[in-house]
């Protein structure tokens, strides 16, 4: 497997040696470097990328606000100098976490977890997410709890994307189901014509909807954000139903 990865940091030392690391990893391949968050902006949003190696302190936006535009299937590996920082980082579910001068095993031992990362991904969607649209009612079976759980889509209200897995939370049911599996796995195989993706870690059934406000979406008494990357294609979707 290779994964594709950007560096994004602002001293020019730190993205040449972490560009020399890349080089000598076969499973990596770098597809952009950028001095700053904003230059790595616009990209984002309209390109893929599995790593994301992210310095913390950097000039207009740091790190840990740039990892907010990240979708979830992009794994984030902080590089600073300040320790502080730590705890913080993986508060936004980042990977890992790089403690500058970054040395090759360290390096290699982050990017090894996020190859294992993916490999789980990609079994999951191979083996343990089996969609079935032919039936009287449209379903699919999870793993969970070390079975295969089946699940009407009609019963779904929303997905929550927890670290490594997803709680699938159904209608009348007072606790979700907690699958590993990715967001973006879990998204492809849902049929789009019922269900949206309204933040990286939300996935909602459309008809579930009750009201809407400014960034938030209410389903029953529970209220969940709009991501800033996922607005306009919600709002499509509010206009459709308008």
């Amino acid at each position: 497997m290779e994964l594709t990865c950007w560096i994004i940091d602002d001293e020019p030392l730190a993205i040449e040696l972490l560009e020399s690391y890349v080089a000598k990893t076969s499973f990596l391949k770098l597809t952009g470097s950028y001095s700053s968050a904003i230059q790595a902006m616009q990209d984002i949003t309209t390109q893929s990328v599995d790593i994301v190696f992210l310095d913390i302190q950097m000039p207009e936006i740091s790190g840990m606000e740039f990892a907010q535009f990240i979708k979830d299937d992009t794994r984030i590996i902080f590089t600073t100098a300040f320790s502080e920082y730590a705890l913080e980082g993986y508060r936004v579910d980042a990977l890992d976490y790089l403690l500058k001068p970054i040395t090759y095993t360290k390096f290699l031992d982050a990017t090894k977890k996020a190859l294992k990362w993916f490999d789980m991904k990609e079994a999951a969607l191979n083996k343990e997410v089996t969609p079935n649209y032919g039936q009287e009612e449209e379903q699919m079976f999870v793993k969970a709890d070390h079975k295969l759980i089946r699940i009407l889509f009609k019963e779904i209200l929303y997905i929550e994307g927890w670290k490594d897995y997803v709680k699938i939370h159904l209608k009348d049911k007072p606790h979700p189901i907690l699958s590993l599996m990715s967001m973006k796995g879990l998204e492809d195989t849902l049929p789009s014509t019922k269900f949206i993706r309204i933040h990286r870690s939300f996935i909602i059934q459309k008809n579930k909807i009750d009201s809407v406000s400014k960034n938030r979406v209410m389903i029953g008494e529970i209220e969940l954000p709009i991501g800033e990357s996922y607005k306009e294609e919600f709002n499509k979707i509010i206009g459709e139903f308008g």
